[in-house]
């Protein structure tokens, strides 16, 4: 059997991947990504260089390799399209639904949102050089390390002690607003308290850059006075660190409009379209719909769209649900969105154990994080794997691991409910 015929048969394909220098990322010494990302390449990485985010997928801005042979996974699945199985085929193309990623984040990305479908046409259409999909990228991070983020709006009643207690806030968004909020109750419902709550943040993240970089300075002067009379909050503390970082950014200041969100390895959180976020810091493993469309309006160098970001987003309130995953046997743990594009499988194998991982009808990414051992297809020679190596499985493929040390590894694939509904 030819070369060509082999790759086409085989039901577990090697990935070289893809890995993005971004500047948030952590440096070499102390990054995931840099690590994973030189063993996965046989490479060396830089010490003190940034790296934050390992790329496994289809999507043009980060293709991953077939290590068999020079070709892009998209070109591979685009000639053997059997391999995605027959329903993802019919719903989504020659194409993954999934985009899979390692991030390591050594400071804050930027407060951002993605947008729903029909919106991602729209700008897509009319800025096609800075959204350069027309899909949607609903997310999940699935935290390795300790992870912190900013997600969703605070709750009215965490809304007004701000408006108490941060008198810069108020100096930006001015009294009217600052008495719209303290007016409003969450008796008044949805349809009163979200257009109070979008015309307050749009003032805020509109606010002329002299007046923000003089009220992050007035800030920052009047938490570190303050700090030597009492023991400041966390949100507080947070927006210092933040500061730091980003220097007269109304990001600074837009941090506590947010929920401070820490997640404990094992722990993930889910973002849908439209909804506020920004990752502050550690790693994780991150899954999403196929797409890099991203509308940003603080701590960022990079172009801002802040009034797109603040007419887009849905505005609602409260802490966002954390996933703790549910046991599908004693070693994996399965993360369901409620997106039909992806889920995340958090494997943790004692040395000497073997778990299957039964044949589904669409494809899968497995990532190996610690560790080596054994993964099989069937009767089929198993292949070593190894911390690092990243394997494409076809549809209806059932995966047998054995592992030879304590063994971490992720899956990714198309959310089993998408099966279930169809």
């Amino acid at each position: 059997m030819d070369d060509d015929a082999a790759a086409a048969n085989s039901h577990l394909q090697k990935l070289h991947c893809s890995v993005k220098n971004y500047d948030w990322g952590l440096p070499g010494s102390a990054s995931e990504v840099a690590r994973l990302h030189a063993l996965n390449s046989s490479s060396q990485f830089h010490a003190q260089d940034p790296y934050a985010e390992l790329w496994m997928g289809t999507h043009d801005s980060g293709p991953s390799f077939l290590a068999s042979k020079r070709v892009t996974l998209k070109a591979w699945i685009s000639d053997n399209p059997h391999v995605l199985g027959d329903q993802v085929l019919h719903k989504w193309g020659t194409d993954l639904p999934f985009l899979f990623k390692v991030l390591s984040v050594g400071k804050a990305l930027s407060i951002q949102a993605h947008p729903d479908k029909e919106l991602a046409r729209t700008l897509h259409k009319l800025h096609p050089d800075v959204y350069k999909d027309g899909n949607h990228k609903p997310e999940m991070a699935l935290a390795i390390t300790n992870f912190e983020a900013l997600c969703g709006f605070v709750t009215l009643k965490e809304l007004k002690a701000v408006l108490h207690t941060i008198p810069e806030i108020v100096e930006l968004v001015g009294a009217t607003n600052t008495n719209l909020v303290l007016q409003t109750n969450d008796q008044d419902g949805e349809e009163k308290v979200k257009p109070v709550l979008r015309a307050v943040f749009t003032d805020l993240m509109s606010a002329s850059k002299d007046k923000v970089t003089d009220a992050v300075n007035r800030l920052k002067i009047r938490l570190l006075k303050e700090s030597e009379a009492r023991q400041l909050t966390e949100k507080e503390l947070l927006v210092l660190r933040l500061e730091k970082q980003y220097p007269a950014d109304i990001g600074v200041i837009a941090a506590f409009f947010f929920n401070h969100v820490k997640l404990n390895p094992g722990e993930s959180l889910f973002l849908g379209a439209n909804e506020p976020h920004a990752y502050l810091s550690g790693e994780c493993v991150e899954c999403m719909a196929t797409s890099d469309n991203v509308v940003r309006a603080g701590l960022t160098p990079k172009f801002r769209d802040v009034q797109t970001l603040c007419s887009m987003l849905t505005y609602k309130q409260g802490s966002p649900e954390i996933l703790r995953g549910v046991p599908v046997n004693p070693y994996v743990n399965k993360y369901t969105p409620p997106f039909e594009e992806f889920e995340i499988d958090r494997c943790i194998l004692p040395q000497g154990e073997t778990v299957v991982f039964p044949a589904v009808p669409g494809p899968s990414i497995f990532l190996v994080t610690v560790g080596d051992g054994t993964m099989k297809t069937g009767s089929a020679k198993g292949h070593a794997v190894t911390e690092g190596d990243v394997l494409f499985a076809a549809a209806n493929t059932e995966i047998s691991v054995t592992s030879a040390s304590k063994l971490h590894l992720y899956r990714t694939g198309v959310n089993s409910k998408f099966f279930q509904g169809s």
